[in-house]
């Protein structure tokens, strides 16, 4: 690992598996270990069982950009996500796709990213 020119020399020590950071003379020091990452294990019923994406209604969000996402996201063309838009805000949610976990985690995320209220379900 190299350091920026700036941090050379102001109390930064390299080390192979540790960095060790010290602000100034007679500071305690301090190491930095490396994570321990811990595998997620899922069962086979986990990953088999279809998903459902679901999303609930926000009283921030216009429905005409509601709608836009849907579109953008599932590729809706714009009567059904009209649809899934007036569900959401009539019924309070909607599922919009139900399907494998890693895609329902994904559409979720992107929904996340526009700032829609979305949550993952198993299908019942």
């Amino acid at each position: 690992m190299s350091w920026p020119p700036q941090w050379r020399g102001a109390g930064v020590a390299e080390s192979e598996s540790a960095v060790t950071l010290s602000a100034a003379k007679g500071a305690t020091r301090s190491t930095v270990e490396d994570p321990v990452l811990e595998k997620e294990t899922r069962s086979q019923d986990d990953v088999d069982l279809p998903w459902q994406v679901v999303v609930h209604n926000d009283p921030v969000n216009l429905m005409t950009y509601v709608t836009m996402v849907f579109q953008r996201v599932f590729g809706y063309p714009r009567e059904k996500a009209e649809r899934h838009m007036l569900e959401v805000h009539q019924k309070g949610r909607s599922i919009l796709w139900s399907g494998m976990r890693e895609r329902a985690e994904l559409y979720v995320q992107q929904l996340h990213g526009y700032l829609l209220l979305a949550t993952l379900e198993k299908v019942s």
